[in-house]
């Protein structure tokens, strides 16, 4: 038998033993002998885990590694993007720097001939860029056979989501292996068709010999041909708005003249008379460029038009996926599942609830996502005007004014010139402020121009026409005379004033503008009212350092806006890290 330490002691001297309350122990900055000896790890748990190279995915779930933490605290209370480990960016970077030419990626090179001299003629030099490098290889590969599950009946076919920042050159990323596989189709159809045509003829021979008084049986006339290629396209691009429309269009026309494929743009700008020659042409059609409401309207009077589609391709997927076109877009996708090879989603950015989605509906959808995704490119820097200073004090549309005075009157980045025409865009949050400010901007002589959804179509694309042309236009050289806008705050008005800023062009917009369009001949945007998420700063401030172009984007901020994130986002472009 053992004693206690303390046996010899009276009763009040010996150490009592405390009865814990429910609330007892609240204090206790020692857990004692028993709970050390209960939870001897305790200590450990504090330890800093080793960092994997990646965060790896399983089913529906992602692991997500300590690093990917978002790094500004500002930016994490905005953010609506799904995350990206560094360390998986800088290996995935490195094997891309290791591509330098579009040979290298597998096309075909008569498309490559048209790549260089045509699509891409207006550049001294063509490398592919990394979203192509990623997203080439992959779509081009030898998958993406029709298979039908046999338990469920549903059709599986190669799944991409192409994720890269702005300016990147997804159109031609997803576009090139589109018209690979068709030109390839094309091959061996023709190859096949006369092998049958040569069948045919010495069956028909040895029938005319066996049965000479038998007579052929009548042609079906064009649109009774089951096989014919009229109103059948092979692969159908889904936008969500008719300038993208055009915009993919052209460049999927341009090359069209070279490699002798068929495509058109169909969107609700255009003539009735029109859609219909153009994608019921006798000739057939190949690639399609539209919209999901108009594809789908077509498709419920004709829906044959689906019947031979082999690929689909999603882009802006953030927006093709929300509320207003998700159902119409996914019902497009699962009528033409019996035929569809490959649909391919691609954004610039993925906000959280876009990755929920492609998890719960597309399990299997191999993601493409380039290094810097969710970045502003380096070549783009960013300014800060606070308005309540001298000699703003608060006005807004003033500051504007003054800013895009002072940015026409510089001479220009490349050429030292001063005559040379300045494209700018001011980007702001609502549709009614985008009319007011032109009509501001118009007052104190600035050739400004309102780009919202009450615009008409054809007007919407004059207006964007001189903004995405990749060509330097000389406006007249007129000599510099005072450097500021006339500080004149009253009520907009007409054309009062007495001088007017020469060679410098001005759109005003909503986010209209900043999804997707092209603008290679601006180099500077204005954010009039600071941004609601992370989401629309890397849209609008990507408008800028396209082509690897240099940018500069300026931002107004007053007593109501959040001067922390714009920090933050100016902090992150200067590092050059993720707005995450």
């Amino acid at each position: 038998m053992t004693l206690a330490d303390d046996v010899s002691k009276n009763t009040k001297s010996r150490q009592q033993q405390k009865q814990e309350t429910p609330f007892g122990g609240m204090n206790r900055s020692d857990p004692g002998p028993r709970l050390r000896e209960l939870y001897p790890s305790g200590a450990t748990k504090r330890v800093p885990k080793p960092v994997d190279e990646a965060p790896q995915r399983t089913g529906k779930h992602i692991v997500k590694n300590k690093d990917d933490r978002p790094l500004f605290h500002a930016l994490k209370m905005q953010t609506a993007l799904a995350s990206l480990s560094y360390s998986a960016r800088t290996t995935l970077q490195d094997k891309l720097d290791k591509i330098e030419t579009f040979e290298q990626l597998g096309v075909r090179q008569d498309i490559i001939d048209a790549l260089y001299n045509q699509a891409l003629g207006y550049l001294d030099y063509v490398s592919p860029t990394p979203a192509q490098k990623l997203a080439i290889p992959a779509l081009l590969s030898k998958k993406g056979e029709i298979v039908q599950n046999k338990k469920t009946g549903e059709y599986q076919y190669d799944k991409f989501l192409l994720a890269a920042e702005t300016g990147s050159g997804k159109t031609l990323a997803y576009l090139l292996p589109i018209i690979h596989h068709i030109k390839t189709a094309e091959d061996i159809e023709k190859a096949e068709a006369a092998h049958k045509a040569e069948k045919a003829a010495k069956g028909k021979e040895k029938r005319h010999a066996e049965h000479i008084f038998e007579v052929d049986p009548p042609k079906l006339a064009h649109g009774q041909d089951p096989d014919s290629p009229t109103g059948r396209p092979r692969a159908i691009i889904l936008l969500p708005s008719s300038e993208l429309v055009d915009q993919v269009g052209k460049v999927a026309k341009i090359m069209a003249h070279t490699i002798k494929y068929r495509s058109a743009s169909i969107s609700a700008s255009n003539l009735p008379y029109v859609i219909r020659n153009r994608l019921f042409n006798p000739n057939g059609i190949d690639i399609i460029v539209s919209t999901p409401h108009l594809i789908a309207s077509i498709a419920t009077k004709e829906p044959h038009i689906l019947s031979k589609v082999n690929y689909i391709v999603a882009d802006e997927a953030d927006s093709l996926f929300d509320r207003s076109f998700r159902d119409i877009t996914l019902d497009i996708i699962d009528r033409s599942a019996s035929s569809l090879k490959q649909l391919i989603l691609c954004s610039a950015t993925i906000p959280r609830s876009l990755d929920k989605f492609i998890d719960n509906r597309f399990p299997m959808m191999k993601r493409l996502v380039t290094p810097k995704l969710h970045s502003v490119p380096r070549r783009v820097q960013l300014g800060v005007v606070d308005i309540d200073k001298e000699p703003y004090r608060g006005n807004r549309t003033l500051a504007c004014a003054d800013a895009i005075w002072q940015l026409g009157k510089a001479e220009h980045d490349d050429t030292g010139s001063t005559h040379t025409v300045k494209h700018i865009i001011v980007f702001v949050n609502e549709r009614e402020k985008a009319e007011e400010v032109q009509q501001f901007l118009v007052s104190k002589g600035v050739d400004a121009v309102a780009l919202t959804r009450d615009t008409t179509e054809a007007r919407r694309g004059d207006i964007l026409d001189s903004f995405t042309s990749p060509s330097r236009v000389e406006g007249e050289l007129k000599n510099k005379k005072r450097d500021f806008v006339p500080i004149e705050v009253g009520p907009p008005q007409e054309t009062t004033s007495f001088k007017k800023l020469a060679n410098t062009k001005v759109l005003v917009t909503t986010d209209l503008g900043s999804r997707g369009i092209d603008t290679l001949a601006v180099r500077h945007a204005i954010l009039y009212d600071v941004p609601h998420t992370s989401i629309d700063f890397i849209h609008r401030l990507g408008r800028l350092g396209r082509m690897n172009r240099r940018g500069r984007g300026i931002v107004l901020v007053g007593k109501s806006d959040r001067k922390d994130v714009v920090r933050e986002v100016r902090d992150a472009m200067f590092r050059g890290q993720a707005l995450i």
